[in-house]
């Protein structure tokens, strides 16, 4: 306690030191508290389910071994036969519509059909009500819901008396059995901008044309029983599938299931980026680290004297280390609650910029764990800076440290590791800049400029057919067409880079495959005549679709060029047959340009569009190009469309390029926060590199004196002083040069259209780091050309 507050009046005799050392801390633990408050609520807070650890994905493996949907049939098989599950659920995606009651508006909200027990698995059991039945899971059953907290409240005033009632839900009535705990974590939406609300029965049996073995539209999820290793599931699934393989070969083309943890499975696309996140803040807050550390030094090196008079009175060298251990400690304590109270601005700003695609952004927040880490990290740092001035002042000779008249200097090494840490940050960055400009560059193969987009889900006993829903659509095009400023309307059922997929099993009619699970599938596309025309999408070969193209013709698909290239090769493939599914025959008239759909780093696969009038759709998304702004379009086209009919809602409407940029969130959210790290770590590295070379001036006045009296001119002084920080510069590059090899390599997954060790973007980071310690050095340099001779030989 004593040395403590030794410590404390030191530090209170230096405001200007402590102020810089506790910012430097609190910009470092404050950056690094609220990168771990994301990558703790996204990567390592357990969902929120019992034994969560319990919890798997189950899907099907491809020829290439990667993991996709899974069919009804085959869920049923998982469930019979394997013996490592509590049990197993399937899971549709359901996209309804609230109706207006009460005067409220129609509301289109996030659903999932579920299989009879998917709450049993996940471990949750409503707050009100009951769960499903086991009887309410059949095609014949009644009709029944289950709401989330959060639609329970906003819709229906949280009324405990809903339960038992019914609710009209796509113009269907549904019986309310049961209301969701207010925490329930939903993590099985697959809208990227809205969580599941409301939950009904699958009801599905082996006689819907939709359950065959080879309709693979469901995701399943099992919690494995206790005492059954991962290992160990995979093992028997392994063999249930190779059994099913055998027993229906036409059905499979390959054997085997991904078990995959499902925390791991939900995370996967962002799991990498975090920590390459965590480790660059973990740098800054090293940088941080060293500043303080040549800072205390320094400031212990003016208390050389009354170090040495504290030894030679018997102080011994640990009392003298844990001094200045002691002052390392009250500035990361100080550092560290500042450094909190940054993380909480710091964490709101993080949630404001991350992309909607982020999973369980709900999670994340400044709780226990993330303060526990502050504390942790903040005792680690201030041992770390501690350390250095502690031992090497504790080894001092008292009586050369009485006799001398001057410091040596001190903090090189500190100060290229800190420009070393600097100058891979500055890489890392610049790689992942390059990356992200290139990829926001991409020709996507269609036009976003002046395009805005809406969803539109047709639902209720009107729209069971498909005559009513073309006529509806052809309807809403043609009021949209009518809207001033409008150049051109369609409709299509995904939207590329939309976050939706529809993927089709693809026969060749004139090549057909000895097991059609071998033919490859394509993503599929029903859209309008002018779809292509909005959407700027070229016809290369052929024709494009016309109003001749509807139900009871002919029936026309067109493919892309990808799709002609690798099934067509040197052939002309107008004029040939397509088969999708189970459907007849559909001639191609017409070969158009490649689309980016899923991402736009993804290269194009094989795409098929068919006519929206002859494979009606009853979900379609309205895109409008506009000859002015596209943005202001959002509330004519709501009119529009409630004009045809006032009962349907309207989704997500947003302009093109919203969603171009969208598809690329997550890279960018990356990017800049790198960006960040690395401005920061340069600017704390030219703090540190400002200190040295300040101190080296202060230090060497009485040698700079006798230089200039001599007939040292200032051009002579200048080059002496900032050569140390060129110095060091080069130091840290040349360090820093094989540090970014490794980092490069590192990276390389996480990069796009940039190799790993970008020549240009190694020599920028280079001229900007070493850029930076000349700018840091100058002033100080400019300063000791002003010294006086006589006043500084004087003074010695």
């Amino acid at each position: 306690m004593q040395d403590l507050r030794h410590a404390a009046r030191v530090l209170v005799r230096s405001p200007g030191f402590s102020a810089i050392a506790i910012a430097s801390l609190a910009l470092g633990i404050g950056a690094n508290t609220a990168i771990f408050s994301v990558v703790h609520g996204v990567l390592l807070r357990p969902l929120a389910f019992p034994s969560p650890d319990r919890l798997v994905a189950l899907e099907e493996r491809d020829k290439e071994g990667n993991g996709s949907n899974t069919s009804y049939a085959t869920y049923v098989d998982w469930r019979a036969r394997s013996r490592s599950f509590a049990d197993i659920a399937a899971v549709s995606y359901w996209s309804p519509k609230l109706s207006g009651e009460g005067g409220a508006e129609p509301e289109k909200i996030e659903g999932l059909r579920v299989s009879d027990g998917f709450f049993r698995v996940l471990g949750i059991r409503p707050a009100i009500g009951r769960d499903f039945l086991p009887a309410e899971d059949l095609k014949s059953a009644p009709r029944v819901a289950i709401l989330s907290h959060g639609l329970w409240k906003r819709r229906f005033g949280s009324d405990p008396a809903l339960i038992g009632r019914t609710v009209r839900i796509s113009d269907i009535p549904f019986t309310v059995v049961g209301v969701l705990p207010a925490g329930f974590e939903s993590v099985f939406s697959m809208n990227q901008y809205a969580s599941a609300e409301v939950w009904s029965p699958l009801r599905y049996d082996a006689t819907l044309p939709w359950a065959c073995r080879t309709c693979r539209h469901l995701r399943a999820i099992g919690r494995l029983k206790s005492g059954v290793s991962l290992p160990q599931a995979r093992a028997e699934l392994d063999v249930v599938s190779r059994a099913l393989w055998r027993e229906h070969p036409r059905d499979y083309a390959s054997a085997g299931v991904l078990v995959t943890p499902y925390s791991e499975k939900l995370t996967a696309a962002v799991r990498s980026a975090l920590w390459i996140l965590l480790g660059a803040v973990a740098f800054v807050l090293l940088i941080a680290c060293a500043n303080v550390a040549s800072l205390l030094l320094a400031e212990a090196s003016s208390r050389r004297r009354e170090i040495a008079i504290r030894s030679a009175l018997g102080a011994g060298r640990l009392r003298v280390a844990r001094l200045f251990l002691a002052e390392a400690l009250i500035l990361a304590v100080a550092g560290g609650t500042a450094g909190v109270a940054a993380a909480a601005w710091i964490l709101q700003a993080l949630l404001r910029l991350a992309p909607t695609q982020l999973p369980r952004l709900d999670s994340v927040r400044i709780d226990g764990a993330v303060l526990l880490f502050s504390c942790v990290v903040s005792l680690i740092t201030g041992v770390l800076f501690g350390l250095l001035p502690a031992l090497r002042m504790s080894r001092r000779d008292p009586q050369a440290a009485l006799k001398d008249g001057g410091g040596t200097g001190r903090g090189r090494s500190a100060r290229a590791a800190g420009l070393l840490v600097a100058f891979l940050l500055v890489f890392g960055a610049g790689l992942f800049v390059k990356s992200t400009a290139r990829l926001l560059h991409v020709d996507p193969g269609f036009h976003a400029e002046r395009v805005v987009k809406a969803e539109i889900d047709l639902s209720g006993p009107r729209y069971n057919d498909d005559a009513p829903v073309v006529a509806f659509y052809e309807r809403v095009l043609d009021r949209v067409r009518a809207i001033p400023g409008v150049v051109g309307a369609g409709v299509v059922s995904q939207l590329p880079l939309g976050g939706n997929q529809d993927s089709y099993g693809i026969h060749i009619v004139e090549k057909p495959a000895a097991n059609p699970e071998d033919d490859p599938s394509a993503d599929r596309y029903g859209a309008s005549p002018d779809y292509l025309r909005v959407m700027g999408i070229p016809v290369r070969r052929g024709r494009g679709f016309t109003a001749e193209d509807r139900a009871g013709s002919r029936p026309v698909i067109l493919i892309n060029e990808t799709f002609a290239r690798v099934s067509f090769p040197g052939e002309d493939p107008i004029g040939k047959q397509i088969r999708t599914g189970d459907r007849p025959p559909k001639t191609i008239v017409g070969v158009a340009g490649d689309v980016r759909h899923s991402t736009l780093e993804a290269p194009p696969g094989r795409q098929i569009y068919v006519p929206a009038s002859q494979w009606a759709d009853n979900s379609m998304i309205l895109v409008v190009q506009t000859a002015g702004d596209a943005a202001a379009l959002a509330g004519a086209l709501r009119s529009a469309i409630h004009s045809v009919d006032p009962d349907q809602p309207v989704g997500h409407i947003a302009t093109l390029e919203r969603v171009v940029e969208d598809s690329a969130a997550t890279r960018r959210f990356s990017m800049n926060l790198l960006a960040g790290f690395a401005v920061l770590a340069t600017l704390l590295a030219a703090v540190g590199i400002f200190g040295v070379v300040s101190g080296s001036v202060a230090r060497r006045t009485r040698e700079i004196g006798i230089r200039m009296a001599l007939g040292a001119g200032r051009r002579s002084i200048l080059r002496l002083v900032t050569g140390r920080a060129v110095g060091l510069a080069l130091v840290g590059v040349a360090a820093g040069t094989v540090g970014a090899l490794v980092l490069g390599r590192t990276l390389r997954a996480l990069l796009f259209d940039v190799a790993p060790t970008d020549p240009a973007v190694l020599a920028a980071g280079a001229a900007a780091v070493a850029a930076v310690s000349l700018l840091a050095s100058l002033l100080p340099a400019r300063r000791a050309t002003r010294v006086d001779p006589l006043i500084a030989l004087r003074e010695e």
